[in-house]
């Protein structure tokens, strides 16, 4: 959907006049409320991300009033009532609504583009970030793993869509290879959101891909209605014998919100239907019914907080994140490679809405994150190996001005100015596929929209940056074969300025008809990989060549769009036009290589692809569409479908590489207020539209089926709480599925029929999921509340409020390595181990932390601080006649470890249940941060024979995930004792000490802390908790 069509969407009903009903698109569950323009709109940047404050979505900018500040007393926003203080805007009345079916669990307005809570829940059971976007209406995903797959928007993916969370960029490598994953998990996403055209431009410059914006409460900005709310999300899939499961956690209370959340899932290798491989090695690799090498294991966990005044908020957010996955392929599956990721990223927002005529808000987010994913396989010595490092470090900032709206001689005109800045600094080592490198942007952006009648607005914006990317540049023959058997190679600094404009129109028309036109012409600099990349890439088997001379590339489009969401027919219809001038890609040059530049023209590994730039022209467009048919027992009774078309050629009329194909799809569905039904089919043509050196890709046809449940109790006796199961089948026809945007898609089929069975929880809800149901509880809704609770009630005891306090604790530390021996000229492996180190100590700790309760229910933050003296140490050889043949008679080379993690601090949230009045059951889940220390030293010969040795000593302040549970008893007055046990996973360090020249031997160890702890500690509990209604 276009930006400017997703602005022209027609007003909500009002609670007399509930929404439309609707049904889901083909192949997709039901959706969730859409954003209600007409709710007291935020302000441009309200939208899918139902009070979220500048979350990227599809926006309206209505005409406003501007009052004066009305004195007000610090409440809590009670259920039901308008939730903006009155120098807010005033919203546009809306035209009359058709009367509809009263709102259901199954209900929701009717909006492709937003992927909301309940659509990720009975979704695919392949867990990868882009699995959300497999089947939607112009949108497929990408990659050689199911845990690494990426949107691809209308045909573009990687540098060309923007994937961010909580308006910060995600920060990974997944543009760079479609084996490196996007470190977002489904289970912690309450919506997704697609945003293309003019509010695009507010974030960057992959406006024509378009942007997808995740949005979660992990920096709330409300507190939940009745002090807590929380969601558990569980499932169990058949295909690949899975497991899913996610705890969110919100609270609050007059100044202060609190979320918390975790969640892990695992899978082993998934089945598919038949033989995987087109044209298998010679001897063909055995066959056992999977996909070789498709497992994957991924876990994280988040807590954040924010600080709640009148006028606004400012929260920040501490999240950490990690997978295990392996990569599916005849090379990849053969070699047993996986990898190892891990990443941790702070982010704040924040927004002040002044007492002020001229401007009406300012906002800021800034966020910053450290990423590391290892490639490793297993080597011909038998133990795991290495082979390539990828770390991003990246800090983003953006600081917005939003005016108030002023009237002009075209109608009232609202404003938004900003800028944006961010640094990212690209380390690499081993096989990486290009060095180090960095790239600088400095950006500048503004947002109008003039709304000229009831039924016209206009929207114009435009962003210009400053990039400089600096990094390798290497210089490649011509025809891309040696001689020179090594490019040369210099440092290059390169500067762009792209700029870019977009314009929309929007018009409401008769029979709730909405029409739109965007035009638009997008620049972009090239990524750092497009310009220096210079190796191979194991995964994906290319041989990538980078391109120092790409210029900007600059996307013109025209865009139109139709569509209808109210009343029992909705449907949403987009045709669009670009043409690209220097388009930039990746061309197959037909010459195959091995590791080594020196051996492309003979080799006959890696596929050598060059980036180059052409001409190239996108034409397509997307239509999704709901039909209430008939009233049926006690439900209703539909249709839905579905199309989608990119075609995409070179001036020259060759084929873009990687395109998806064509699809058609459709399906009856049955719905009432607490069941939903569904049967869909969605039919992919063969994509025969390929480049040279490409394969063609079959077709295939996808069937579905649904059944859900949802029911809610307003009063029961913990509380609301709303309890939703589901069934999913997923490809029951067990049909080849290949992806034609996939690297390898010859060596790799999508899983075959699966089912998935899935429960959701969610307690604290002020009203069912449904419209509006996106978020946990009530904690978000149209509009934020940026009210105080009121002084809370002081009940004689309870468990809420301010407590502190001190604990002992006994604990079993560990520290697992991966410890190699490597020939320092080749790199090759020659020998290697895994090492365990344990060590039981003790530790000595306190705590503090805030309780809100609510009926039998409570929830908490806790943050505390541990001595523990954590060590341990282990050791390797490796013999004579391995590393060092010719001098095999000495001794062998001896490497020794040692590392000690001497404190920890931590930042959890708990949520727990009264067994009694006096005794807490909980569990607890967030992030610990400590300081580890690793020793490494290598005693051996250098090749002459003379005695070397070499150390490395290492001092380094980590993030990781930690998860409990406990209780806790009240023993008299306001004292507590509580028993815990928690485990905490510090991730991997790595460390390579420095040899001497004349050394024939590297050795490189990489470990894994984690430590599990039994604590006792006693509380003082200051009281003063809210008591719930």
């Amino acid at each position: 959907m276009s930006y400017a069509a997703a602005l022209a969407q027609t007003p909500p009903a009002t609670p007399a006049e509930p929404a439309a009903p609707a049904s889901p698109p083909a192949g997709q569950a039901p959706a969730e409320a859409a954003p209600s323009p007409t709710a007291a709109p935020q302000s441009a940047t309200s939208g899918g991300s139902q009070g979220s404050p500048g979350a990227a979505t599809e926006i309206e900018m209505p005409q406003v009033t501007v009052e004066g500040r009305q004195p007000k007393p610090a409440r809590r926003a009670a259920r039901g009532e308008p939730t903006r203080r009155s120098t807010t805007v005033a919203a546009p009345v809306a035209a009359p609504a058709p009367t509809t079916a009263p709102a259901s669990p199954f209900n929701p307005p009717f909006a492709p583009s937003i992927i909301g809570s309940n659509q990720i829940q009975s979704g695919s059971s392949n867990g990868g970030f882009g699995s959300l976007f497999a089947n939607m209406p112009g949108a497929t995903s990408a990659g050689l793993a199911t845990e690494s797959s990426r949107p691809v928007l209308r045909g573009l993916t990687d540098a060309k869509v923007r994937i961010q969370e909580n308006g910060v960029g995600a920060v990974d490598v997944s543009d760079i290879a479609q084996d490196h994953a996007v470190p977002i998990d489904p289970l912690a996403i309450q919506q997704v959101d697609v945003v293309r055209g003019p509010g695009a431009l507010r974030f960057g410059s992959q406006a024509v891909g378009g942007v997808v914006d995740v949005n979660n409460n992990r920096i709330p900005t409300a507190a939940p209605l009745g002090g807590v709310a929380a969601e558990l999300r569980t499932g169990v899939t058949s295909v690949n014998r899975g497991w899913e499961s996610g705890l969110l956690l919100d609270a609050g209370s007059r100044n202060a919100a609190v979320h918390a959340d975790i969640y892990g899932r695992s899978s082993g290798d998934y089945s598919i239907p038949s033989y995987p491989y087109l044209v298998p090695p010679v001897p063909a690799p055995s066959f056992n019914g999977k996909q070789p090498n498709s497992a994957s294991t991924s876990a994280g966990a988040a807590v954040g907080g924010s600080y709640l005044f009148d006028g606004g908020y400012a929260g920040v957010a501490v999240s950490r994140f990690t997978s295990d996955y392996y990569v599916p392929g005849i090379a990849t599956a053969a070699a047993r490679q996986h990898n190892d990721l891990e990443q941790t990223k702070i982010n704040s927002k924040g927004e002040y809405r002044p007492d002020a005529t001229a401007l009406a808000a300012i906002r800021y987010w800034t966020g910053y994150s450290e990423y590391r994913h290892d490639e490793t396989v297993l080597a011909t010595t038998g133990f795991q190996e290495i082979t390539a490092t990828f770390k991003n470090r990246q800090t983003e900032g953006k600081l917005e001005f939003e005016l108030a709206p002023f009237a002009t001689p075209v109608g009232p005109l609202t404003s938004i100015f900003g800028a944006q800045g961010a640094y990212q600094q690209l380390d690499t080592a081993g096989q990486a596929i290009l060095l180090p490198a960095q790239t600088r942007t400095a950006a500048a952006y503004f947002l109008n929209e003039v709304r000229h009648t009831d039924t016209l607005r206009t929207q114009l914006a435009g962003r210009i940056e400053g990039v400089n990317v600096a990094g390798t540049a290497f210089t490649f023959p011509p025809n891309f074969l040696p001689p020179p058997d090594v490019p040369g190679h210099a440092p290059a600094k390169l500067d762009f300025m792209p700029k870019s404009v977009s314009f929309g129109i929007i018009k409401d028309l008769p029979f709730s008809l909405v029409g739109s036109l965007t035009l638009q012409r997008i620049e972009r600099a090239p990524r750092a990989l497009e310009l220096f990349a210079q190796g191979p890439d194991g995964s994906e088997k290319t041989f990538k060549i980078g391109n120092p001379n790409l210029g900007i590339e600059t996307a013109q489009t025209a865009e139109i769009g139709l569509k209808r969401t109210d009343g029992d027919f909705r449907f949403a219809a987009n045709a669009y036009y670009t043409s690209y001038d220097k388009f930039i890609f990746s061309r197959a040059t037909g010459i195959f290589c091995q590791e080594t530049f020196a051996s492309c023209g003979a080799g006959t590994d890696y596929i050598q692809v060059n980036y180059d730039q052409r001409g190239a022209t996108f034409r397509g467009g997307e239509l999704a569409w709901q039909w209430d048919a008939a009233k049926l027992a006690d439900g209703t009774f539909g249709l839905d479908g579905q199309y989608d078309l990119v075609r995409a050629t070179f001036a020259d009329g060759s084929n873009v590489p990687r395109i998806p194909p064509m699809r058609v799809g459709g399906g009856i569905y049955w719905r009432n207020d607490n069941w939903f039904a569904r049967v869909g089919v969605l039919h992919a043509f063969a994509q025969n539209d390929i480049p040279q050196f490409d394969t063609p890709t079959a077709g295939y046809d996808l069937v579905k089926v649904q059944l859900e449940h949802r029911k809610f109790w307003r009063d029961s006796p913990w509380g609301a709480v709303e309890v939703a199961t589901g069934l999913i089948g997923d490809n029951l026809l067990n049909a080849n599925i290949r992806n034609s945007v996939q690297f390898h898609k010859d060596e790799i089929l999508q899983p075959g029929r699966g089912f998935k069975l899935f429960l959701s929880v969610k307690y604290g809800a002020d009203r069912p999921s449904g419209p509006p149901g996106t978020w946990i509880g009530a904690a978000k809704r149209s509009a934020p509340d940026f009210y105080k609770s009121p002084a809370p009630d002081v009940a004689a005891w309870n468990w809420g409020g301010i407590y502190a306090g001190g604990r002992i604790g006994y604990l079993r530390g560990e520290g697992v390595t991966n410890a190699a021996f490597n020939d320092a000229a080749t790199g090759a492996s020659l020998s290697g181990a895994r090492l365990s180190a344990k060590h039981d100590t003790a530790s000595i700790g306190g705590q503090a932390g805030y309780n809100w309760t609510s009926g039998r229910m409570l929830t908490g933050i806790e943050g505390d601080f541990e001595y523990r003296n954590q060590r341990g140490s282990s050791a390797t050889t490796c013999p004579g006649n391995i590393c060092n043949p010719a001098l095999a008679p000495l001794d062998a080379t001896v490497a020794s470890l040692d590392y000690r993690l001497g404190w920890v601090a931590s930042v959890r949230g708990r949520v727990g249940t009264l067994v009694t009045p006096d005794l807490l059951g909980y569990a607890t889940a967030g992030v610990p941060f400590g300081k580890i220390t690793t020793s490494t030293s290598v005693a051996g010969f250098d090749n002459a024979g003379v005695a070397t040795a070499a150390s490395l000593d290492r001092h380094l302040y980590r993030f990781g995930w930690a998860a409990g549970a406990g209780f806790e008893k009240r023993l008299t007055r306001n004292w507590t004792a509580k028993l815990e046990y928690l485990h905490m996973d510090f991730g991997s360090v790595r460390s390579t000490p420095p040899t001497d020249a004349n050394t024939a031997l590297v050795f490189d160890a990489n470990t894994r802390v984690t430590s599990d702890s039994i604590r006792i500690g006693m509380n003082y509990s200051f009281g003063g908790a809210i008591v719930a209604d």
